[in-house]
């Protein structure tokens, strides 16, 4: 069975975690996580690259990297990974998943404490052993135990992202199947929640078994936990299951409803019916008599119940059932621009004319170029001297483009006290100027809410980046008051970003709405640090129609023109 690019470089990445944990030369360890970025971005298939032996021909692959790639794409498996492997517990792959523990701390947690599990980990701190050690403290040691907490809350969860590269296949499949009339991804993922517990998929079909069989049958299933005429159940390769229900196309709509939920929203969905003397459930809309009111998609079925249309991301029972019409949401094609980028000036992977030539064959008019700032010095944040030759950089490119804006920007750190860190002249030197928190996330929430809006406050600041600062399945982030916060952005003329890393999708779709009817704006942005991240845009209007924000309250749903305009002060 063929290995995907992917899951060669998720096997370099977990090299160069065991080499780190094994005291291995950095340089060397460094080699194989630009490996497997590499190949994340490498369009042609790994396969074809070992078959016609021209790995070589990939800047950065070595002798051992060849070698290593060639073993997995030819085997399935890989000795060198195997035999680091063993050096270590089974289980101390839980502690990566520990905010602030990094490879050099958990090897010295297993050298010294034999910590090898989660377990382990919490019985260390429990104790009040893993204060004792050279470099942790009472307060570090708490602060991990809050780490474990925050990993088990959230095991067995999944980035919204991780979810739809696995769910991708599974549907194309499906929708490829001869006995397939009709299928859609469901759940969580159809709802576009930043996190997914597992994959949801509903099909019409004649001849339900073959496409049962197809579907317990792929090259993606690990295991089958389940297998029969109208539900199957597998868990994929990635670690995450994914259940596909069968139904027939009279009921393909009503189990499309009723299985992406969410069961608040079913639950007001049912009693709506119940008022009108009809029973809902995922087989169909029953009258008294118990005849079924056909229904030929979703539309029909909130017809039915004096409902319009309500698009799967606002089925939460949060105000749906209110609107008189089906809101206007945002959509992809609805931005003009492209806001928070990174280049290779700070830590991104490709180069200022990389970066808009891919901008501009995704369809955007302007890109926004937002290195990180001086005080990130392990970003490689811009000194002012770096500031000046990208911005000759950006005006020569600019003068070759036709049709397309360059915006000069910065994602600049919020210190400690929500000052930035440049002077005034350096800040007016840019069009638009991202002000992020990137440290110290834990003051309580009165210190957080006032460094916040001073930085707010400050006349050069155009976006709050990332709010909350927050981790999906890391690190919770800040706690803020965002009432306060949502007030300083509108009295100050600043906007909220949308950060559509789906590791960050901050700030929280939950609160979303309540800044807009407070007249706050939005932006979307992908926080690119390479250009196949621009698709991170996708997760952040996600997360933007969750919060029922429609183009009229997003930055970049404005032209160049525009946007400037409103960045004046």
């Amino acid at each position: 069975m063929p290995i995907t690019n992917k899951e060669v470089a998720a096997v370099l990445d977990e090299i160069a975690l065991y080499m780190q944990l094994d005291g291995e030369n950095p340089f060397k360890t460094r080699s194989y996580t630009n490996g497997a970025r590499l190949l994340e971005s490498l369009e042609e298939d790994i396969n074809t690259l070992v078959a016609a032996n021209r790995l070589r021909e990939l800047k950065g692959v070595g002798e051992a990297l060849e070698q290593k790639i060639t073993e997995l794409v030819q085997t399935g498996r890989l000795e060198y990974l195997e035999n680091l492997k063993r050096q270590f517990p089974p289980m101390i792959s839980e502690l990566f998943e520990i905010s602030g523990l990094g490879p050099k701390r958990i090897k010295q947690v297993y050298d010294e404490l034999q910590v090898g599990s989660l377990a382990d980990l919490e019985a260390a701190c429990t104790s009040g052993t893993l204060a004792t050690l050279k470099g942790f403290s009472e307060k570090m040691q708490a602060k991990v135990l809050e780490g474990i907490a925050f990993a088990r809350q959230h095991q067995g969860q999944f980035h919204i992202n991780k979810a739809l590269e696995a769910a991708t296949p599974i549907l194309q499949m499906l929708r490829n199947h001869q006995d397939v009339l009709r299928v859609e991804l469901a759940g969580s993922l159809r709802r576009r929640k930043e996190i997914i517990k597992d994959i949801d998929l509903v099909a019409s079909s004649n001849a339900p078994k073959p496409v049962m069989d197809a579907f317990v049958g792929m090259p993606e299933v690990a295991a089958v936990t389940g297998h029969g005429d109208t539900k199957s159940s597998v868990r994929l390769k990635s670690g995450i299951s994914a259940d596909l229900r069968v139904v027939t196309d009279a009921q393909f709509p009503f189990a499309l409803a009723h299985f992406t939920g969410s069961k608040e929203h079913n639950v007001a969905m049912r009693q709506r019916a119940k008022d009108r003397m009809l029973k809902l459930n995922e087989y169909g809309l029953h009258r008294e008599d118990e005849s079924i009111l056909p229904c030929n998609d979703e539309q029909d079925i909130f017809k039915a119940l004096g409902l319009p249309f309500l698009p799967p991301e606002i089925r939460e029972d949060r105000g749906e059932f209110d609107v008189a019409q089906t809101p206007r949401l945002v959509e992809r094609a609805d931005l003009r621009g492209c806001i928070h980028n990174h280049t290779t000036y700070s830590d991104g992977h490709n180069t200022l004319e990389e970066m808009v030539a891919a901008a501009q064959a995704e369809g955007y008019e302007y890109l926004h170029i937002s290195d990180h700032s001086q005080t990130a010095s392990y970003a490689g944040g811009l000194k002012p001297e770096a500031i000046l030759r990208q911005h000759q950089e950006i005006d020569a490119l600019q003068k070759r483009l036709s049709g397309f804006r360059i915006l000069k920007g910065i994602e600049s750190d919020i210190l400690n006290d929500g000052s930035l860190d440049y002077d005034d002249a350096i800040l007016a030197s840019f069009d638009l100027v991202i002000a992020s928190v990137h440290s110290k996330l834990e003051m309580t929430e009165p210190e957080a809410t006032k460094r916040i809006i001073a930085a707010i406050e400050n006349p050069f600041t155009r976006i709050l980046g990332h709010p909350t600062g927050r981790l999906l399945l890391a690190r919770p982030g800040y706690t803020l008051n965002m009432d306060k916060v949502f007030d300083a952005c509108v009295a100050n003329r600043v906007a909220v970003e949308i950060n559509g890393n789906a590791k960050r999708l901050d700030v929280d779709w939950r609160l979303i709405r309540q800044g807009r009817d407070k007249g706050v704006l939005f932006s979307i942005g992908p926080d690119a640090h390479r250009v196949q991240a621009y698709k991170n845009v996708d997760y952040g209007v996600g997360i933007a129609r969750k919060g029922w924000l429609g183009p009229e309250h997003i930055l970049n749903c404005m032209s160049a023109e525009e946007l400037l305009a409103w960045a004046k002060r």
